[in-house]
């Protein structure tokens, strides 16, 4: 993709989020919460990838609360354990993203008055040996502020796991937050580390935004891409969706 001067950064600590996705041909899956440099729009961010057959078949298919992913070709779908979820549903304003089905997990939670801290104790990385991959996850809230976290393993003990959560109390101007699944490709995949990145966030309509992400992902490994602008004042939303298989 040709550069673009809009993701240029005035702060060595804060990286382009195009440059991230340009330079990693397999971070996995990622999601990035962020906002608008004037603060008039939060800003969400779910890519998945795949290198197997089984999970490149997939689309990203709207839902009355959020997105579910579904089989592009349901003869090819040889095991939807891992890779058919739910990755974003909407509960009472807050907005749940992961990759994996802790997203039911965490809106029932809410739903019962816990925490998504009490729904993530429950839950794991997954048991896809020898990757045994993270499971991510993020809620942003109706005043803005947001919760990253990421359930991982241990190299020296697959059977035990760590859990970080990370809490935002208010939206920062023009920033926003990037995790993701594998710091790069491998065999196994190295799982991500330290915290997630801080990324610049611009004010740009959300068509051109979608479009600059999807083309800065590596064109073999990516499969869906969802963005999402909420109007901080109103909430109301905007949605879009890219897929790379499409009927």
């Amino acid at each position: 993709m040709a550069e673009n001067t809009m993701f240029v950064s005035d702060n060595a600590n804060v990286l382009r989020f195009t440059d991230e996705l340009q330079s990693n041909a397999y971070p996995g899956r990622g999601l990035m919460i962020g906002c608008t440099p004037n603060a008039d729009k939060y800003v969400m961010v779910y890519f998945i990838m795949g290198r197997s057959e089984n999970s490149r078949n997939r689309v990203f298919v709207p839902t009355e609360d959020g997105i579910r992913t579904e089989a592009f070709d349901p003869a090819k779908c040889s095991d939807p354990s891992l890779i058919i979820y739910h990755p974003v549903r909407v509960y009472n304003g807050h907005t749940i993203i992961t990759n994996g089905d802790q997203t039911d997990t965490i809106r029932d939670a809410l739903a019962e008055g816990k925490s998504y801290i009490d729904a993530l104790r429950t839950r794991r990385f997954e048991p896809d040996a020898p990757n045994f991959t993270s499971r991510i996850s993020a809620v942003h809230n109706p005043d803005g502020s947001y919760v990253l976290s990421i359930l991982k393993h241990f190299h020296s003990d697959p059977e035990a796991c760590k859990r970080y959560f990370f809490e935002y109390d208010k939206p920062v101007k023009g920033r926003g937050h990037y995790i993701h699944t594998y710091m790069c490709d491998g065999d196994p995949l190295p799982f991500f580390r330290g915290e997630p990145k801080c990324v610049h966030v611009q004010d740009v309509p959300i068509e051109k935004y979608a479009e600059y992400l999807w083309d800065a992902m590596n064109p073999w490994n990516k499969i869906s891409l969802f963005v999402r602008y909420v109007d901080a004042k109103t909430g109301e939303t905007q949605t879009v969706i890219k897929n790379k298989h499409t009927k």
